[in-house]
């Protein structure tokens, strides 16, 4: 008798294991399976401070790819695949990213170009008054 209550209690305790990982499962396919409108959220945030950064004409690339993924990433959330979806937004996100800074850089270093010819040119001007 006492052999049979050991295999009766392994047995339980697999079946409760099984169990425990059939249930933890499911929990993470629940996870995995919601919606990613926080990260839609700050993707569409990121894509519009990009536009506003005018990558469009500065990091015209980018921008092209961010604006890519985000059309990706919206028609794998209508056909539900939401691990799809968050990975293209997430990458969408950070090409926005890329976007937005390029333009930022080149508008400075355009604004530093402009600075170093005005001074260029008033030294020049204040040569020709001093002659």
């Amino acid at each position: 008798m006492k052999i049979n209550t050991v295999a009766e209690n392994r047995l339980r305790s697999s079946v409760t294991k099984l169990a425990g990982l059939a249930l933890g499962g499911m929990l993470l396919a629940g996870c995995a399976g919601n919606p990613p409108k926080e990260q839609f959220a700050v993707t569409e945030s990121a894509v519009r401070g990009a536009m506003s950064a005018e990558a469009t004409q500065y990091a015209p690339v980018e921008m092209r790819s961010a604006q890519d993924k985000w059309r990706q990433a919206e028609l794998a959330m209508q056909k539900e695949n939401y691990d799809e979806a968050r990975r293209l937004a997430e990458q969408a996100e950070w090409d926005a990213r890329v976007a937005e800074r390029k333009a930022r850089a080149v508008k400075a270093q355009s604004a530093v170009q402009d600075s170093e010819a005005a001074i260029k040119e008033l030294r020049e001007e204040s040569q020709r008054s001093i002659q």
